[in-house]
């Protein structure tokens, strides 16, 4: 029994050392001094976890600590789908690391013979994972746009998606061309009786799985940065309780949509029913906790892939 957990520690050791080094892109050196060991020892645990075939496109050994922190995540939320990937020390707010496993996920998804609609929103994360994908000819399946796919002044948004999964994925797209809020309520109004619109919105209702991201509401937030938001609107949607937003709705602490502002003249879909889909979020990072802990509690999502830190946080807090 001794020599079956040793050997179990090993792979895991050679799993963590196989992720840091072919997707964190660490030298041995570094490894040898994150994980407290030798260069030797390093380098001996890449090499066993190429030959014990854990490293491929994506780390296919399960770390321990990172099985175990989903497990908890799955139970305090409710989740049906939650996977943690190791933390690299070095990139608290990069995508190293979840854009992959979001990429294999997605894979698994578009891989299946039944045909399914699947939902993308936007964000950097998922751009990401979209550029790790292999080409894949899916062409029983529709992929449908969450969000608006115009940038504030016209020009295609930068970290929207469904065009970038055009070039690698066969099947059938869908954007949505409108940029995230429209000027009001009744410019909404009035947009949602166009009938491709209503045709979109209407294919988003119906997805299987969804991939979104999650953003904060403060000064590092996504719409305003990419200036989807004024400075104003920003200060007045976190003065009426907002802590994230997913695909440009806008959320409290207990993941209760807002009533008023932004919300009134947001052109997304509404975030699919998560009593028949899997919404599964991509998210990690210190200052994003608050909003993936609302969006978790609210059942906004029923899915959460992230990171060990970032796991560990939500757990902490909850």
């Amino acid at each position: 029994m001794a020599r079956r957990r040793g050997s179990l520690k090993r792979l895991d050791d050679a799993a963590r050392a196989g992720w840091l080094y072919y997707i964190a892109g660490r030298t041995q050196d570094e490894i040898a001094a994150e994980m407290g060991i030798s260069r030797q020892v390093a380098q001996r645990l890449v090499s066993l976890a190429v030959s014990e075939k854990l490293v491929r496109v994506w780390i296919e050994h399960p770390i321990a600590r990172c099985l175990d922190l989903a497990k908890a995540l799955t139970d305090r939320y409710g989740l049906l789908r939650a996977e943690v990937v190791p933390t690299d020390p070095g990139s608290d707010g990069g995508t190293v690391g979840i854009a992959d496993a979001a990429a294999a996920e997605i894979t698994r998804w578009l891989k299946r013979e039944q045909p399914i609609v699947m939902a993308v929103g936007t964000g950097r994360t998922l751009k990401a994972a979209i550029e790790h994908l292999p080409p894949i000819e899916c062409r029983q399946h529709c992929i449908v746009s969450l969000t608006g796919n115009v940038g504030p002044d016209g020009t295609a948004a930068y970290y929207n998606v469904i065009f970038s999964m055009a070039e690698v994925v066969d099947a059938r797209h869908f954007p949505m061309t409108l940029p995230v809020y429209l000027a009001s309520p009744e410019e909404r109004a009035l947009m949602r009786q166009q009938s491709l619109l209503r045709s979109t919105l209407a294919l988003a209702s119906t997805a299987d799985v969804a991939f979104v991201g999650i953003g904060e509401m403060n000064e590092e937030a996504p719409l305003f940065l990419d200036k989807f938001l004024t400075g104003e609107d920003l200060a007045a949607e976190r003065a009426a309780g907002a802590v994230g937003e997913i695909c440009g709705w806008i959320f409290d602490r207990d993941g209760r949509l807002l009533e008023n502002g932004a919300n009134t003249r947001t052109a997304s879909a509404p975030i699919p029913d998560r009593t028949r889909s899997t919404v599964i979020a991509l998210a990690k990072g210190r200052s994003k906790r608050p909003a993936i802990a609302a969006a978790l509690r609210g059942g906004l999502v029923n899915g959460l892939i992230t990171d060990e830190a970032t796991a560990e946080g939500l757990l902490a807090d909850a």
